[in-house]
């Protein structure tokens, strides 16, 4: 396989796994292009390579750069914005964690503290079924908040040697 292919290849599925990640398919793309990128890119090299329009290139940068998975790159002598990613993987890995636990766990564990001051009488069948149900919840979340903050501030070696203890 050529590396053109290749690349194109990685930048695809690299798009299609971010779907996963909670990250959007052109985010993703553009994530990955700066990633096998050996150089800084600017807007018009990554219009151009993923055939996207400036807007989106723009959009998705800025994203990209609140998830601290980019930054911009100053070239002297050089009037155009150039761009590069974060390729220390383990890095990026922290990086999505951390910011998806802030977008999705911590506001689900607020709503669930909220539930659990439900009004009534506790002996109610429905509100203690309801009151089970979020504790349990609330339960798991509490105890993936705190997994996944022990992966964030982890080295790569303790966290990976601790996973294979898990498999074994």
């Amino acid at each position: 396989m050529k590396i053109t292919e290749a690349r194109q290849q990685f930048i695809s599925q690299w798009g299609a796994f971010g779907t996963h990640w909670g990250i959007n398919r052109t985010m993703a793309q553009i994530h990955a292009l700066l990633m096998v990128s050996p150089d800084a890119l600017t807007q018009d090299e990554m219009m151009d390579e993923l055939n996207i329009s400036r807007g989106n290139v723009n959009m998705n940068i800025r994203e990209l750069i609140n998830w601290g998975l980019v930054e911009r790159q100053v070239i002297p002598g050089e009037r155009k914005e150039f761009f590069v990613a974060e390729k220390d993987i383990w890095k990026v890995i922290r990086l999505i964690v951390k910011e998806r636990k802030k977008r999705e766990l911590e506001p689900m564990l607020e709503l669930l503290n909220k539930l659990e001051e439900v009004e009534g009488d506790k002996k109610d069948k429905n509100v203690k079924a309801f009151l089970d149900t979020v504790t349990g919840i609330k339960k798991l979340g509490r105890q993936a908040d705190k997994t996944l903050d022990m992966m964030v501030k982890a080295e790569e070696n303790w966290f990976v040697s601790n996973m294979l203890k898990l498999f074994k």
